[in-house]
């Protein structure tokens, strides 16, 4: 038997094979990054959709029994619920053209109510606020909604409408939405109706794990046993199972993420509590996450100015660590997120001298990243202890200084994954479990860890004056201001 797992991502999709051999690369499919106009993020969801199909039909010979679904968890758009077309292209969760729909709900104090039903912070970032805007602004939406034909949601209803037939989402995305009521895993009136979204053209919640329908594959219908986010199935891929379980991915952006059990954890640490997943007859397992937007879109970017020319150029460097040197950069190139929630903030260089040269000023970017994280990680873990080594996965863990300074910064042990598609692993993973064969869903045993060194400086403490320095800079000329 085998299991495909479609990794639908922010840049590509694809199909991963799980099998008594272990897991192999079907398909990768690229996609295109739409920008309409600053601050806009956009997909063609047809085009997420063909990619799907083709991954789908390109692990067809494979003899899969099973097929799971991981999405991006925020990201979202509008549909006909008659002709199952989209009538909008999909808004990316790095999208922030809601801004100031946040700040405003922010000024009128609807804050304490999204955090207490939803456990979220008024942020662009999550659906809702997106989805009230597709209602608001796109004439064809509004249209539909009165005729009763609208269907909106993030990417795994559009894609399950189409592929099963079955207007589903599950608790792990919809918790990601801003529209659930966290303790309950059901949409709540109040908030849809805060948001201005039709709670009738919302997906139903079903769980993670479970008979989900069936999709076409290479002409076959074949069982589709696990819809779930992306940053969930990684933290399922690295085998994280019991409370104080973490993981981080270094992608595009940063995700930390830790197993906290069956109780809604708190809401008041800046770390989000969250829907790990749910399993068909179980009660949910709870989370915490916490994202920095900008990671390896940071090292690109750094890139793109000229800094350096290839990776490995920046695998190591023979100076001190530039933060102890004085020398800060802070990578809020798109606002910080956890703990602070602040999108006035901007990307910084702090202590820059006419002796700083590129190599010092991409070695602040990776410390950046590495420094942002262990904010997270102290957020996540006021509330849930993080246990260690930490698995650690994604592009940016490539880089051996990166690896080493993270580890250092949050002083505790990393475990570089031997496996490169570990979200796709642990979408294979629950899926060979609702399909009965849980075997198949062994996480990876081979993996480097890299323990911490003690520092000479406090880099976190001078990280963090420069993180304020940066804020307050930003405060004085933000046109939609921070959400705090």
């Amino acid at each position: 038997m085998s299991v495909v797992a479609i990794d639908q991502g922010t840049t590509s999709t694809r199909a991963v094979v799980l099998d008594e051999a272990g897991a192999r690369l079907a398909a990768s499919v690229t996609h295109r990054q739409i920008y309409p106009q600053a601050g806009w993020v956009e997909h063609d969801p047809g085009e997420l959709l063909a990619a799907i199909q083709t991954c789908l039909d390109a692990a067809a010979d494979t003899g899969v029994e099973a097929v799971g679904l991981d999405n991006q968890g925020e990201s979202c758009l509008a549909w006909d619920a008659e002709t199952k077309e989209p009538v909008s292209p999909v808004i990316v969760w790095q999208d922030d053209r809601t801004a100031g729909v946040c700040a405003a709900l922010e000024a009128a104090g609807c804050a304490a109510l999204v955090r207490e039903r939803a456990g979220l912070p008024l942020d662009p970032y999550f659906s809702a606020s997106k989805l009230g805007w597709l209602v608001r602004e796109v004439p064809q939406v509004r249209r539909l909604a009165d005729r009763g034909r609208l269907r909106l949601g993030t990417t795994d209803a559009f894609f399950r409408d189409r592929l099963t037939g079955r207007f589903e989402t599950d608790p792990s995305t919809a918790s990601r939405t801003a529209l659930m009521a966290l303790g309950r895993c059901q949409w709540d009136a109040e908030l849809c109706a805060l948001f201005g979204v039709p709670m009738e053209a919302l997906p139903a919640i079903v769980p993670t794990v479970g008979a989900l329908g069936h999709v076409a594959c290479g002409g076959r219908a074949v069982p589709l046993t696990a819809s779930v986010v992306d940053q969930q199935a990684a933290l399922y891929g690295h085998g994280c199972r019991q409370a104080g379980d973490a993981k981080m991915t270094f992608g595009t952006g940063a995700f930390a993420l830790a197993v906290a059990g069956e109780a809604v954890p708190p809401a008041d640490t800046g770390a989000l509590p969250t829907v790990a997943w749910q399993f068909d007859g179980a009660a949910p397992v709870y989370a915490l996450d916490g994202g920095v937007y900008c990671a390896a879109a940071a090292v690109n970017w750094a890139r793109s100015l000229g800094l350096f020319a290839s990776f490995e150029e920046i695998g190591a460097f023979d100076a001190a660590p530039a933060i102890g040197r004085g020398l800060a950069f802070v990578p809020a190139l798109s606002g910080l997120a956890c703990p602070h929630w602040d999108r006035g903030a901007r990307g910084t260089w702090m202590g820059l001298g006419l002796d700083t040269g590129p190599r010092d000023m991409v070695q602040a970017v990776l410390e950046g990243v590495a420094l942002r994280m262990a904010e997270v990680a102290a957020a996540i873990g006021s509330a849930t202890p993080l246990s260690g080594p930490i698995p650690i996965d994604g592009g940016m863990t490539a880089n051996p200084y990166f690896c080493q300074f993270l580890a250092d910064v949050l002083e505790l042990p990393v475990a570089v994954a031997s496996v490169a598609d570990v979200t796709a692993l642990g979408c294979a993973a629950m899926a060979a479990e609702g399909a009965g064969r849980g075997a198949l869903g062994a996480a990876p045993t081979a993996r480097r860890i890299i323990e911490p060194r003690p520092m000479k400086t406090d880099a976190r403490k001078m990280f963090a004056a420069a993180r304020e320095a940066a804020q307050h800079f930003a405060a004085q000329d933000a046109p939609h201001g921070g959400l705090g």
